[in-house]
């Protein structure tokens, strides 16, 4: 399926999905979230291992909401405004396999918020994040507060959404925010190269320990060790265990077959 404001792409077990708007820095109105959940729907649905988001163009991953359709909310569009970008994000994290945001510039407001709902994030040098939404009389409402807050820890995400500052790549990496940076040119092929790693491994097990992993948004260290050790369980009654644990014995790679 085509798309007007999105691309996606497929090599192998991969999918590459690119916000195409580079005229308006990548930013993000009603059109592209809805391509974007639909978009994901299908995600879910398919074979598919491994999914990068990235911008067009070498400026902005995504710059932000597009303040247009912004200006014109009211308390109750501005709820509406807030829950369709918080569902279409939550079912970027929860797809069920792994997200990589690629950031090839501005991430700032929507466009931080789409990276906190990606499971890995990489940067180039280039990059740029903020949640700047106050000096718009506003504050993040695609759950940054939230995600920056359990990513980054309390007070510096404090700092960051109530001064409205921009931190680079540098600082992401510093504080947490990014797994790693690369030279613009390599941003893509780092990205591609990480997803190719994981699509690799099996899936069944990727997949019950990235569960495992968000499960620590919600639930205290006894719940999540309950749940990691039902995962655990379920992984061991797979053909992937058997196979894996057998190949580790014989000395030879894994042939998974995600059963």
């Amino acid at each position: 399926m085509k798309y007007k404001n999105i691309l996606v792409d497929f090599e192998s077990d991969l999918a590459i999905i690119t916000i195409n708007r580079p005229e308006k820095l990548n930013a993000l109105n009603n059109e592209v979230f809805n391509e974007l959940e639909n978009v994901f729907d299908q995600l879910k649905k398919d074979k598919t291992n491994v999914v990068i988001i990235t911008g067009a163009g070498d400026k902005a991953f995504v710059a932000g909401a597009d303040i247009k359709e912004l200006n014109k909310c009211d308390e109750k569009t501005g709820k509406d405004f807030s829950l369709k970008g918080q569902n279409v994000f939550n079912k970027i994290e929860n797809l069920g396999k792994p997200v990589i945001a690629a950031i090839n510039g501005f991430a700032l407001g929507g466009g931080c918020e789409l990276a906190l709902a990606c499971h890995i994030r990489i940067a180039n040098s280039r990059a740029k994040f903020g949640q700047p939404e106050v000096n718009l009389g506003i504050i993040p409402g695609y759950g940054g507060t939230q995600r920056l807050a359990r990513l980054i820890n309390t007070g510096r995400a404090a700092e960051y959404i109530l001064t409205g500052d921009l931190f680079d790549a540098e600082d992401a990496l510093r504080i947490g925010f990014v797994n790693k940076i690369t030279a613009p040119e390599d941003l893509i092929d780092e990205a591609k190269s990480l997803a190719k790693k994981i699509s690799a491994k099996g899936q069944i097990a990727v997949r019950a320990a990235l569960g495992a992993i968000l499960q620590t948004n919600d639930s205290n260290l006894n719940d999540g060790l309950n749940y990691e050790a039902e995962l655990f369980a379920s992984c061991c009654k797979t053909n992937d265990f058997v196979e894996g644990t057998t190949a580790f014995l014989e000395k030879r790679s894994p042939k998974f077959k995600n059963r």
